[in-house]
């Protein structure tokens, strides 16, 4: 056995030293579900149906948002308009009556993480950079907030840490928010190496969560790696001091459904949370886009279910991880809870392992030079060794729709869902849970970070795919989509997938009613210089200063709106975007939102060009090559050790000098010493030596 091979096979008994103390006393396996729990005595069934004539909310959705509407958003309406007359209107002419609004942020990673967070500060009117233009405020008259992927994990954060300002949320504030840690690798936080002691320790604990909830009966996938990893990045109770200890949980026992017990929630203040997750017909083992027709899920914190006309069900969130058979669990004290994990629901909703993991091999196809590719296979193998499964690449849930609708749900017969992320039909945006008909919205913004063409820019494939979706397997259930452009060449000729875009706007008579879409894509500074938002989908790990940049700019897009020919923003464009946000209110529409919609509405009768989006930028610029910010603070928090470590040469070097004198001096004695004895009459020369000394000196004193 080798050197290298021996260092290996200590890190492994190290790493099982960990989870064997970690899974018995540490707080992470709050993860564990937790079994036989007693199962609510009414009603009856735990799961509710519906066709598609029949959909209703949920109760407790229901009255969310009747309070939200009534108590909450009517008054920000008011903060945000004003008296609406810079828009051409009178404000009390609306008599409390406004559009219903939802926010879709779709995504990918830390991308769209990043790219939501800078919108959705654009909107917030907690913003006074964004309430002096006019855009802060959208988010607050919003009812419904929506997320995929990258932006669940946003979404997640928000939550879990009770609805802070982006700024907050993102930077820190000094207190109890101590900033998002991108810089800090999702898989290998500490060093590329996969023997580093810190990226041990961390794996270590994600390890012992998902073991301890093996140890309870559930079967468990790389996605529970993956939402754990997630949790330590955007959840609360961790901080750069306990990033690699178990002093807290790191985010493990945090619930989904207990979401709606914050203050936030309580208060009515946010947007009512819903979570998508995309699926795969259990068994299929499919590893590519899936079809158009397979179930989509959502989450939100009272039920999990799809409206999709082939299953039409929910079930209470709560009970998710019970097993169910026509609704009914297997006995009344065998209902499970605490199945709903927040990490997970952020890992399920990105699980995009059934694209990327390669099952004959076990590679996962990630960047190999900063030790993302090593870390996730050591950490995915270690999992293998603990916890076997037999669907390994895909978010595992116990099907509580077990016999519900044989002919049509194509899971109906399955133990196991397999959930998958939220864009794995390339829906990439969750707008099909905005236009369920059952919540009758009226304007949709759509948060669009994907990265569709070479340069990492979005080109509409995901509102094409809405439209194909809806067209094909919902029209029954949700609301049609206005017109858009029928391709992505069209998106991109025309240039709205390069600017803010209303879809929507000239609804008639005896059409279909469709709400209007606010779409908001990722796109280059409009001032033309260098972009540093389009990164790809497995960069997982941002500096500070990159974050900063990224966050900036599109921040100063959501501001901006456009003007056509030029590079300068719109001065006009926060007006503009509250006249698309209350005009389905408005019975006869203002001559300034008028010219507004001429300037933002996409008319099939009357293409725009791209050619009026002059000197932008395509190509991606990294704002800190090299990554020298993260250098720089690296030597600032290490600041002391380095001291310490500078003192500790010195000294080193002062020994070794020391040393060198010393030894010279000895080897000069020594060689002084072998002279004499070369001159030695017999073998005691100390004896020649004092005899002769002992005769001079006698010699002298006589003389």
């Amino acid at each position: 056995m080798t050197y290298p091979d021996i260092f290996i096979s200590l890190q492994l008994l190290i790493l099982s030293c960990i989870l064997s103390f970690t899974v018995a006393q540490n707080p992470v396996d709050a993860y564990a579900p937790t079994v036989n729990e007693n199962c609510p005595e009414t009603p009856n069934s735990l799961v509710r149906t519906f066709t598609s004539q029949t959909q209703v909310l949920n109760t407790s959705e229901t009255e969310y948002i009747a309070s939200r509407e009534s108590y909450v958003i009517s008054n920000a309406w008011s903060n945000w308009l004003g008296n609406a007359s810079d828009i051409g209107y009178n404000f009390d002419n609306f008599e409390g009556k406004f559009p219903r609004i939802g926010i879709a942020i779709g995504g990918e990673g830390y991308r769209t993480a990043q790219y939501g967070a800078a919108v959705l500060s654009g909107l917030d009117w907690r913003n006074s950079t964004a309430r002096a233009e006019g855009t802060g405020g959208l988010l607050q008259v919003a009812s419904y907030l929506s997320a995929s992927s990258g932006g669940s994990w946003l979404l997640g954060s928000l939550l879990l840490n009770d609805w802070p300002s982006i700024t907050e949320l993102v930077y820190g504030n000094g207190g109890n928010l101590s900033s998002w840690m991108l810089d800090l690798d999702l898989i290998v936080p500490s060093s590329p190496s996969i023997n580093n002691g810190n990226n041990q320790e961390y794996w270590g604990s994600i390890l012992a969560s998902v073991e301890s909830k093996a140890n309870n009966g559930f079967p468990t996938s790389v996605t529970d790696l993956w939402g754990r990893m997630v949790s330590y990045h955007f959840l609360n109770e961790t901080t750069r001091a306990n990033f690699y200890t178990n002093q807290t949980s790191h985010g493990a026992g945090q619930l989904w459904s207990q979401t709606s017990l914050l203050p936030s929630f309580q208060n009515h203040t946010i947007p009512f949370p819903i979570v998508t997750a995309d699926s795969r017909e259990a068994g299929s083992g499919i590893t590519t886009t899936v079809p158009l027709n397979s179930t989509v899920y959502e989450i939100t914190p009272f039920e999990f279910g799809s409206w999709d006309p082939g299953l039409g069900a929910m079930s209470p969130l709560k009970f998710t991880g019970t097993h169910l058979t026509n609704g009914l669990p297997d006995n009344p004290s065998a209902c499970v809870t605490g199945f709903d994990q927040a990490s997970f629901v952020m890992g399920a909703s990105s699980s995009f392992f059934n694209v990327v993991l390669n099952a004959t091999d076990g590679n996962f196809g990630f960047d190999t030079s900063n030790g993302d590719e090593d870390g996730m296979n050591f950490v995915f193998n270690q999992l293998l060794s603990h916890t076997p499964s037999n669907t390994m690449n895909a978010a595992n849930w116990p099907n509580p729709f077990k016999g519900v609708n044989p002919v049509t749900f194509q899971d109906s017969s399955a133990d196991q869902l397999e959930l998958l992320d939220g864009g794995a039909n390339l829906e990439k945006t969750p707008l099909s849970s905005l236009l369920v008909k059952a919540r009758g919205l009226d304007v949709v913004v759509v948060v669009d970070g994907s990265a569709d063409d070479q340069n990492y820019w979005p080109n509409g494939s995901s509102l094409l795919t809405t439209f194909e979706r809806i067209s094909s397997v919902l029209s029954s259930s949700h609301q049609p989509m206005p017109p858009i452009p029928g391709t992505a060449a069209l998106f991109v000729s025309t240039g709205v997938n390069m600017r803010p875009t209303f879809f929507g706007c000239n609804l008639t008579q005896g059409q279909p009613a469709y709400p209007i879409i606010i779409y908001l894509p990722n796109a280059p500074p409009l001032d033309g210089s260098a972009p540093a938002t389009n990164t790809g989908d497995t960069q997982f790990s941002y500096t500070s200063l990159f974050m900063a940049v990224f966050i900036n700019q599109a921040f100063g897009n959501t501001l901006g709106g456009f003007k056509p020919n030029t590079n300068s923003p719109d001065p006009d464009w926060g007006q503009c975007l509250q006249c698309a946000a209350i005009d389905r209110a408005v019975t006869l529409r203002s001559d300034f939102c008028s010219q507004c919609f001429a300037q933002y509405c996409y008319n099939p009768n009357n293409l725009t060009s791209n050619s009026e989006l002059p000197n932008r930028q395509y190509q991606f610029a990294d704002p800190d090559p090299g990554g020298l910010q993260k250098v720089e603070e690296w030597l600032e928090d290490n600041k002391g050790a380095l001291a310490g470590f500078v003192v500790a040469i010195i000294v080193a070097i002062a020994g070794i000098v020391g040393f060198i004198f010393w030894w010279r001096k000895r080897r000069a004695r020594r060689s002084r010493y072998s002279r004499v004895d070369e001159l030695r009459d017999d073998d005691e020369p100390w004896r020649y030596y004092d005899t002769r000394s002992l005769e001079l000196t006698r010699r002298m004193s006589i003389t």
